[in-house]
């Protein structure tokens, strides 16, 4: 198992000012952290992959679409510069040396119809993520789709449906993650969502029902982690949380309240919470 931390917790872009944070994850016993991409600039990444490598850190990527870039919208140009910019994303993910895309840019975040997904969104949704999965094999990229819950989106709301959209893409490098948060809102046995999506799962997000410490809230960790180990899961547990450190992404994550002392002690405890589940249940 390797053990991540989200940098969105301080930061939506790669900064100097990040530098201590990074040395302090490192120092704390990570194996990697995942990294905020939301532009295009290869050469900046290309030489953060090598600031990362000095450090020690692995890293995995994490992005999403938009209204202008919705990949499941009516307009046949907007879907394709969703499908685009998802592939951009892709050659700064293989200049960065992440080899694992998470994210839920399958569809626009916080952007809704009134209804369910349409037969034809669904299939734009395929074809589109059918494409940037043939990219992602040329970058050594694997795809890891995120479902969110109907608050953020509605395409993917469940393991079962995103499982199956995997398996409708049909491409070794498309396959999806599972999140803690969003399964808590969704999922009515956790068990059989963990369970349902066991054969695509290729990366894993712990975050607590209110984004805060693992651990501290009422996500079913038991089950998460005894079904985790159940279906043999082996990859990334990487920690998403959100706090007040910048007001773009506190407004985005819909964050108010202070939750925690500080973000070096969500991470700190955080971790220590992740390696004594797998400890107790013998997960290496």
């Amino acid at each position: 198992m390797k053990f991540g931390m989200n940098l969105l917790l301080w930061t939506g872009d790669l900064n100097e000012g990040l530098l201590p944070v990074l040395e302090s994850l490192k120092q704390m016993g990570y194996d990697g952290v995942e990294i905020p991409m939301f532009d295009f600039d290869t050469k900046k990444y290309a030489e953060w992959g090598k600031r990362l490598d000095g450090l020690g850190l692995a890293r995995t990527v994490v992005t999403c679409r938009g209204a202008d870039d919705n990949p499941i919208a009516a307009d046949a140009k907007v879907r394709a510069t969703g499908v685009a910019n998802t592939c951009r994303t892709l050659d700064c993910c293989q200049a960065l040396g992440a080899t694992i895309l998470a994210g839920p840019y399958h569809s626009a975040i916080g952007h809704f119809s009134g209804c369910g997904p349409t037969r034809d969104e669904w299939r734009w949704g395929v074809e589109g993520m059918r494409k940037v999965a043939e990219h992602a094999a040329k970058t050594g990229v694997t795809l890891a789709v995120e479902y969110l819950n109907r608050f953020e989106t509605y395409l993917l709301n469940t393991a079962v449906d995103t499982a199956r959209f995997v398996r409708e893409v049909e491409h070794p490098n498309c396959r999806m993650m599972y999140d803690t948060f969003h399964a808590n809102i969704e999922e009515r046995n956790i068990a059989d969502a963990i369970r349902a999506c066991r054969e695509y799962t290729v990366h894993v997000h712990i975050s607590e029902n209110d984004r805060s410490i693992p651990g501290t809230g009422h996500v079913d960790w038991k089950t998460s982690f005894d079904t985790l180990k159940e279906t043999g899961y082996q990859g990334w547990m990487t920690i998403e949380a959100f706090g007040l450190a910048l007001p773009e992404i506190a407004a985005a994550t819909k964050i108010w309240r202070r939750l925690f002392a500080d973000e070096l002690a969500l991470a700190r405890e955080g971790l220590a919470f992740m390696k004594r589940q797998c400890a107790e249940r013998g997960i290496k």
